[in-house]
């Protein structure tokens, strides 16, 4: 008798699940479509091309909205509950409060595992297709970055100057093996800098010790002397692709490519762990929003304890928004910015799970 009841319960949760999946989407598209009109307007693309990027951004967007789906989904599927009278029934067949939570939170923790595996992966792809192509319309694209197997890679344009810069390896502020390749507009070559190290504290990056050569110079060595640019030491650590634009595989080897170069690794750590948590923190919302409309009395406004969750979970957001920076920023060691804010949220429900059981 619970096996068809929990099979009854898995099945009326995924159909609300999809129902709220489904508003999501259709709302996403329609506010994103607007922005990618507005940003394309002044271009010479077809009419349907905002609708493309549209698509190709909102599985991103989702992937971020995940967290407020469960939850809803979560809330509907009680005052589904509630309207029928149906957990009476539950009590009757001795499926407790705490059983039905565990059913709906273990199906959520499957759901969330698969997203990470496969809707993850599929939206990063996409993202990374609407970065480049939007990249290529953006009037920020003359500032550009990159790291690889063969160090760092800039390419910085000041005074209708091009220069392609590349750097073994990032020291501090200090860039070591440093090529820089100066051009002119049309891409006709204007000097060489080749350098050992280069203090790159301030936009005015200063060469220590270096060999110079130009259309009208032989090869000299010279000692710090200055090379304008637009960037300094920390402008740099912003400079690189969006993380969430590369799936599991492009993550570890970009990975490997920081720690040769040297670049600091604490964005690429807290991306990484936020992706491992993630399937928790779904996990986590589900049985918050269970535990929140369980306390429910037969009386009182279901409006109230929707409002009251829906803000709650917004409040939860925002908590491990911020405890992520924090990470970042390397303010709070890398396993507390991710796990702590869960851990607090997961005792939490774990004492009003205990409540709502004894109900």
């Amino acid at each position: 008798m619970i096996k068809t009841y929990q099979s009854y319960i898995i099945k009326s949760f995924s159909k609300i699940f999809l129902y709220v999946f489904f508003i999501f989407l259709f709302l996403t598209v329609i506010l994103n479509i607007f922005e990618e009109v507005s940003f394309f307007k002044n271009t010479n693309v077809s009419l349907f091309f905002p609708l493309y990027m549209t698509l190709l951004n909102t599985p991103s967007v989702i992937y971020e909205t995940f967290p407020f789906i469960f939850f809803i989904a979560t809330q509907f599927f009680f005052i589904r509950l509630l309207d029928r009278e149906e957990l009476d029934i539950f009590k009757k067949i001795s499926l407790s409060n705490a059983k039905l939570i565990i059913i709906l939170s273990t199906f959520s923790l499957i759901v969330s595992v698969l997203i990470i595996i496969i809707f993850y992966n599929l939206s990063s792809n996409l993202k990374f297709i609407y970065l480049d192509i939007k990249n290529k319309y953006s009037k920020d694209n003359k500032y550009l970055a990159v790291v690889t197997e063969n160090g760092l890679w800039i390419r910085d344009e000041i005074d209708e100057k091009i220069n392609i810069i590349n750097a073994e390896s990032l020291n501090d502020k200090t860039l070591k093996n440093v090529s820089i390749n100066q051009f002119s507009k049309n891409y006709e070559i204007i000097s060489n800098i080749v350098a050992k190290e280069v203090d790159i504290k301030n936009n005015t990056w200063v060469i220590k010790r270096g060999k110079f050569s130009g259309n009208n110079t032989s090869l000299q060595e010279r000692e710090n002397f200055e090379f304008e640019t637009n960037f300094n030491a920390s402008q740099i650590s912003k400079l690189f692709s969006d993380l969430s634009s590369l799936n599991f595989i492009e993550l570890n080897n970009i990975r490997k490519n920081y720690e040769k170069v040297g670049y600091t690794l604490s964005s690429i750590n807290v991306h990484i762990h936020k992706l491992i948590s993630y399937p928790f923190y779904l996990t986590i919302m589900t049985i918050l929003g269970s535990i929140v409309m369980l306390n429910i009395k037969r009386n009182k406004s279901k409006i109230f304890h929707i409002i009251l969750g829906t803000l709650f979970s917004v409040l939860i957001y925002y908590i491990s928004y911020f405890s992520s920076l924090l990470g970042q920023n390397e303010r709070l060691p890398l396993i507390l910015s991710i796990w702590l804010p869960l851990i607090i949220i997961a005792l939490f429900c774990l004492t009003g799970l205990v409540r709502i059981n004894e109900k």
